[in-house]
């Protein structure tokens, strides 16, 4: 029996539109790589592009379980001595609540090239607003 490889033409690509009002981010961020990923279509092939375009809206509104907005901290070391510089949740939500739900959703995805062409399929945005209308993004919701 042979693997079916689906062709360039049979792979259909949607548009998804997802609020994150309330969501829990650790949550939230499985479903959103399952989607870019592909793995809810029936031709699911680890090494294709087969997933879809996924739009968040009201990313500033995303929410964590337990002691961990007070306890999580995003780090980034540029490499020097001294240069690690850790950002609590709290001030990240306030300057950069896209680069949050990007970063839970990077982590779920491969570390390789198709890792970095999926990320570039995920479009996020404070507040209900997006540039993306033309597209039709079919909403979609996520029960916790």
């Amino acid at each position: 029996m042979k693997t079916a490889t689906p062709k360039a033409e049979q792979i259909k690509q949607d548009w998804y539109l997802i609020d994150a009002s309330d969501q829990v981010l650790g949550r939230l961020a499985t479903k959103i790589a399952t989607l870019l990923r592909g793995k809810n279509k029936p031709y699911f092939s680890p090494h294709l592009d087969t997933g879809d375009f996924v739009v968040i809206i009201n990313a500033e509104k995303i929410r964590l379980t337990g002691n961990k907005e007070i306890l999580k901290t995003y780090k980034k070391y540029s490499g020097y001595p001294g240069g690690l510089n850790e950002i609590p949740f709290k001030r990240m939500l306030l300057e950069m609540p896209e680069e949050i739900i990007k970063h839970a959703v990077k982590g779920m995805l491969p570390k390789n090239i198709l890792g970095r062409k999926l990320i570039k399929k995920l479009k996020i945005y404070t507040g209900n607003e997006h540039p993306h209308s033309a597209q039709n993004p079919q909403a979609i919701s996520i029960a916790n």
